[in-house]
């Protein structure tokens, strides 16, 4: 199996190409495993309950028109789709897509940064559901 080394990644949040401004994004997804265990069973039993899905994407700033400031901050407080690839090149089996619909921003920070510093935001979404594309 080759490794990858993120330098391209492909980063759309409500539609916008922002990858130019992204510098980390972490999509974690998982299922709540749910107890079936009965009277009987020597062992305990699992089957897979709901699935959740978070997004943390770190970005530098920009006030710009159709940049960072003006994609993210109508979104507070309500869904958007999120749409990521390991690279920008076309959606494949070694370059899958992952859209996460209906995820929800609960904040935003427009100024973070020191004196002589770079400012950032961290952006924190949960919740909606994940797709995974090959094709």
């Amino acid at each position: 199996m080759a490794q990858i080394v993120l330098t391209d990644v492909s980063v759309s949040i409500n539609s916008v190409d922002l990858a130019a401004k992204a510098t980390q994004v972490v999509i974690n997804y998982e299922k709540e495993a749910v107890e079936v265990t009965a009277f009987g069973d020597s062992w305990r039993k699992f089957t897979d309950g709901l699935g959740n899905v978070t997004c943390d994407v770190e970005m530098q700033q920009d006030f710009s028109s159709a940049a960072v400031e003006d994609t993210v901050y109508p979104l507070v407080g309500t869904t958007t789709t999120l749409v990521f690839k390991p690279t920008s090149g076309a959606v494949s089996a070694t370059n899958p897509s992952y859209t996460i619909t209906g995820a929800y921003l609960a904040s935003h920070t427009p100024l973070n940064g020191a004196v002589g510093e770079l400012s950032t935001t961290s952006l924190s979404f949960q919740g909606g559901s994940l797709a995974k594309a090959t094709s």
